[in-house]
């Protein structure tokens, strides 16, 4: 194993500041564990049961699922008092972050949560602050080194030297932190709030655009779907499949991958580059299992993985309008049913919908572009304005837990 002492950054503090490692701050570690889901009794109860999907926030007070007195007992799983550090340990949604909070109730907790009690040295809220400024650095400590699986091992993380001011300045660190951050993150929320809205009104404008067509003063007619209602008098309304054959890709292994300039789109997009197309573009994707239901349109030749599904036959209609269209149907709803949703072609094929002809396609399509770019461009705007505010708040974290701030020391 690595040593963490070979792999630490020595850093220096302002006067009176202290380091000592995690372990000797700690006056106990606490484990938690999963109470047997077959067993009623042990669930529905009055305990908050903290699991990663809880940690969203840094302080904990509440979670999604309760358990009873006796899961506690019979599974001796710990009940922890407010002020202890719950920190996500354990592999899922460490690649990024470390998810790190302090429950301001009782709390149990599962085997991916680590509880920390610390000793009267060290102040829960400062130290929180101290793992949430510095995460990027403390992951790559954190982990083990060459492994794939994403988790945080005790004797890296119990032996890291954390920065030790008075008292009274960690606290004073922590109440600062409280207010600043508070005024960031109401900023970043507003802003997600305005991605939402233009989020929404994309929506409205597709759905308008390719379901009653450009010309508001068309004659209309009953479509006999429910979600459809009218369309255009001279529209058709069949199948999906009628007009369009999805088709799915096709896997390669690693062995086989060849760099070139052709992308291979998984159902998260762009995986890498092979040197062999598999479909002529233009192409129009949707992810099958992954990210199930996410679309890809795609101008050049690519080559579609086995995670996605590819119109393989456009039938003469217009590939963008035919990505534009897909994006009014709910196709996680397709999914077989599975605990991992998969997206069956079978069951879209079948879906009702509302086809111009291929010319009209091409019109709506081009307008669409246009319309839609202004409302990107916005949305381009505001999403580097929420990233540069999480820099400045990481940034302030940081510069606040290890001394460089004049009136935090």
């Amino acid at each position: 194993m690595t040593d963490i002492h070979s792999r630490e950054e020595k850093a220096s503090y302002p006067a009176g500041w202290q380091q000592r490692r995690l372990k000797l701050l700690v006056s106990r570690f606490f484990s938690g564990g999963t109470p047997s889901t077959s067993q009623q009794d042990y669930w529905g109860g009055d305990i908050p049961w903290v699991s990663p999907k809880d940690m969203k926030s840094s302080s904990i007070s509440f979670s999604a699922d309760k358990i009873t007195e006796l899961a506690l007992a019979d599974n001796n799983l710990p009940l922890l008092d407010p002020g202890h550090v719950l920190m996500v340990v354990r592999p899922g949604i460490l690649r990024h972050s470390i998810p790190i909070a302090v429950n301001s109730l009782p709390v149990s907790i599962n085997q991916d949560i680590k509880a920390i009690r610390l000793c009267s040295k060290i102040d829960p809220f400062y130290f929180r602050y101290f793992v949430d400024g510095l995460q990027s650095h403390l992951l790559n400590l954190w982990r083990k080194p060459g492994t794939t699986v994403e988790s945080l091992e005790y004797d890296y993380y119990s032996e890291h030297l954390v920065p030790i001011p008075p008292r009274n300045i960690q606290r004073r660190i922590a109440r600062v932190l409280d207010e600043k951050t508070a005024r960031i993150d109401g900023l970043i929320e507003k802003k997600r709030a305005l991605l939402d809205r233009l989020a929404e009104k994309r929506q409205a404008l597709i759905t308008r655009a390719v379901t009653k067509g450009l010309n508001s003063d068309a004659p209309m007619k009953p479509s006999g779907i429910d979600w459809l209602g009218e369309i255009p008098a001279h529209w058709d309304c069949c199948g999906l499949g009628q007009k369009i054959k999805l088709q799915r890709g096709v896997d390669i292994t690693k062995d086989k991958r060849i760099e070139g300039p052709f992308p291979v789109i998984s159902s998260g997009g762009i995986d890498y580059f092979h040197d062999t197309a598999l479909c002529a573009g233009p192409g129009v994707l949707v992810g099958r299992k992954g990210s199930a239901g996410k679309l890809h349109y795609v101008e050049t030749d690519f080559w579609p993985h086995d995670t996605t599904l590819y119109v393989r036959e456009f039938r003469g209609n217009e590939p963008k309008f035919v990505w534009y269209l897909l994006h009014t149907l709910d196709l996680t709803s397709f999914d077989t049913g599975s605990s991992n949703p998969t997206v069956n072609r079978n069951r879209i094929h079948p879906m009702k919908t509302a086809w111009p002809s291929p010319r009209e396609q091409a019109v709506i399509a081009s307008q669409l572009d246009i319309e839609l770019e202004s409302t990107g461009n916005i949305g381009i705007k505001i999403g580097f304005s929420i990233q540069k505010l999480e820099e400045y708040r990481s940034a302030l974290i940081t510069a606040a837990v290890t001394g460089q701030i004049a009136e935090l020391r």
